[in-house]
């Protein structure tokens, strides 16, 4: 008779098998009411679900981060079912949870529309409030093809026949008359769906996502375990669209993409500035580090990249280009280059550390759906470098690699940095022992630095293991750039090797890293983060000087010209418009400093300082403000001058 263990270690024995809903019974009638579902030796399960032999346990309730996943598919169900009800003929599809909501596709001829949804949030409180029971069914094959087939849902019959083999049974789940196919787990029945979701669009959707394939109607929405973290994340949208980098990068003139160059960028002046600005802080870094720096082709033969073994996992997401009967790839990433420069000259273990840094120009053909601003794009640039050491060295250079990430990352405003350790993938390269000592390398440069971090089992390069760097933006939102990966495959495969201090032959260590990553998306990051109000130090133009009236023009050209001097991105507004209205465009451009000029200032020797929030900072000396910016800029913007 099965003995249950509680997560505070105490144990509750029952001498006949018994559910999750019967232990937290047992437990109290508090918990019984709260209990969602339960964790049964660490797998989500029904609290209908039969324990038979000695487990760990866990009941979940609404305060566990397990319980987004089941109130998000239940919300999923909910909806297939209310859409049903309300529209007869509509045949569903899949309807999974997702990263903050769920979707349905749904087969019907007339278009969802925004009415459409409202009246399908309504029936789903509806549905809520009917308090149907949701019960696990098992069918065989043969009855859920009938059934399905009987009602018309020739899709779910599809589903069947592909997924589930002759003879196999299958789960259903069911609330009140409404029933679909599913793994599970579930709630114990509709009611205890928390009111705090939200339809929030409807888009197109190939069947099964093949293209050849019908289009079917995809409802997009979101749930959430109770009113509050709804509301917030309402709120993050609707501040996440504020920021949104394309249109920030319309307003304030840095970028545009367009059709006849699809994930390309169109760098203008002011947005190139942020673009060099970015390139030579990490270039300043690198040669602070003893990286070298170089420069290798964007076109490279075919034969190379089938060496590296990047031409049988990536070709299909090269360029390819052919000249005098020789096929050539646009590189997509630069690591083979690399190899190329270091096999110049013999290397003895005494040339090692060798750090190869290169800002390369890479494309990737990456499918036109996914093109997103400078997010997802085809045409990027890398922070990339290679370090090849000893074996050694590892420990050293990966510590040091992570002294400077960090580094970087809080000088560009970034504090909050997740990291992830991800071990070898079931398509891989090289040798299992090999493998071995490469994940225990970095797994123990992680322990060096005792920093916490979050195992990612068969998530690595398909040449080594990996730790990824992903940082928090303003909105919670994480974005994964930095990463480090230890490689004893490719060096071996495209011949690197050096000479030991014994005389012998080794093939070094190779540890592919980036801090950035794509400085093309690590800007749109920045863009966003900021809500285009860019640090001092980044902005393209850092102040502008603004007469009243024309009296004051050749002192604003003396004022921008002494800024200029001392090294500050400043212009000048002469035009013939009231002062109001030039704050008023300077502010949209999301310049930091505005500075005003009347017969006052003139003849006083000092200028009336804004800010782009608005704050007025007083009259102050040219000196003054040039010491203030200039110290606002060496600190990467920890020292503002408003303050």
């Amino acid at each position: 008779m099965p003995v249950v263990t509680l997560p505070d270690g105490s144990q509750r024995s029952f001498d006949h098998p018994v559910t999750v809903a019967e232990v937290a019974a047992d437990i109290g009638p508090g918990l019984a009411r709260a209990a969602l579902a339960g964790k049964v030796n660490g797998e989500l399960v029904d609290t209908s679900y039969c324990i038979e032999n000695d487990a760990d346990l866990a009941i979940v309730t609404n305060k566990d981060d397990d319980a987004l996943e089941l109130v998000r598919h239940d919300a999923a169900h909910i909806m297939a079912q209310a859409v049903q009800e309300l529209y007869p003929g509509t045949q569903v599809t899949i309807g999974p949870a997702i990263e903050n909501g769920f979707y349905y596709d749904f087969a019907r001829e007339e278009p969802f529309t925004p009415e459409d949804l409202k009246k399908i949030e309504k029936r789903m409180s509806e549905i809520v409030k009917r308090n149907l029971p949701i019960e696990r069914e098992v069918w065989t094959r043969e009855q859920a093809i009938k059934t399905f087939s009987e009602l018309g849902e020739t899709y779910k019959v599809e589903i069947i026949e592909d997924i589930i083999p002759e003879g196999e049974e299958l789960s259903i789940y069911r609330q009140g008359e409404w029933f679909d196919v599913c793994r599970g787990p579930h709630l114990p029945s509709t009611a205890k769906l928390p009111k705090a979701f939200k339809l929030m669009s409807v888009a197109g959707a190939y069947w099964r996502g093949d293209s050849n394939n019908p289009m079917l109607q995809r409802i997009y929405g979101t749930a959430w375990r109770n009113k509050d973290e709804l509301k917030a994340y309402l709120h993050r949208l609707e501040e996440a669209e504020k920021r949104d980098h394309r249109k920030l990068g319309k307003t304030m003139n840095l970028f545009h993409t367009q059709e006849e160059a699809p994930g390309m960028v169109f760098w203008h002046d002011k947005g190139w500035r942020i673009y060099l600005m970015v390139q030579e802080y990490i270039r300043d870094k690198l040669r602070d580090h003893d990286y070298q720096e170089v420069h290798t082709p964007t076109i490279i033969d075919r034969s190379l990249w089938e060496k590296s073994g990047h031409w049988e996992k990536f070709q299909d997401d090269m360029f390819i280009t052919e000249s005098e009967k020789r096929t050539f790839a646009i590189k997509p990433m630069n690591c083979p280059a690399h190899i190329q420069i270091y096999n110049q000259g013999l290397k003895s273990y005494r040339d090692l550390p060798l750090r190869l840094a290169e800002f390369g120009s890479c494309h990737r053909n990456e499918p036109s759906g996914t093109l997103h601003g400078l997010m997802r794009v085809r045409g990027f640039v890398q922070d990339d470098a290679h370090i090849f050491c000893t074996e050694a060295q590892v420990l050293n250079e990966v510590s040091a690699f992570i002294d400077l990430l960090f580094e970087v990352y809080r000088d560009f405003g970034f504090e909050d940095v997740i990291i992830k350790f991800s071990t070898r993938p079931d398509k891989r390269v090289g040798a299992d022992a090999l493998w071995d000592k490469a994940e225990k390398s970095l797994q123990d440069a992680l322990e060096h630095k005792k920093l916490d971090w979050e195992l990612q089992p068969g998530e690595g390069a398909f040449y080594g293991p990996k730790i990824e760097f992903s940082l928090k933006d303003c909105l919670d939102r994480v974005w994964q750039l930095g990463t480090i990966q230890l490689d004893f495959s490719m060096p071996d495969r495209l011949g690197a090797t050096y000479i030991a201090e014994d005389g012998s032959k080794h093939v070094p260590v190779m540890l592919h890293r980036a801090i950035l990553g794509s400085l093309e998306r690590f800007i749109g990051i920045l863009i966003e983060h900021y809500a285009g109000a860019l640090p001092l130090w980044l902005a393209p133009i850092q102040a502008v000087v603004m007469n009243i009236t024309d009296n004051q023009a050749e002192y604003v050209k003396k004022v921008a010209e002494t800024l200029k001097n001392q090294g500050i991105r400043v212009n000048s507004d002469l035009r013939n418009e009231k002062i109001g209205f030039k704050i008023r465009e300077h502010t949209i451009q999301r310049t930091p400093y505005l500075l005003v000029v009347g017969d006052r200032e003139a003849e006083s020797n000092t200028v009336a300082v804004r800010t782009r929030s608005g704050k007025d900072l007083g009259s102050l000396s040219l000196q003054a403000l040039s010491e203030g910016l200039t110290a606002e800029i060496a600190s990467r913007g920890r020292n503002v001058l408003e303050n």
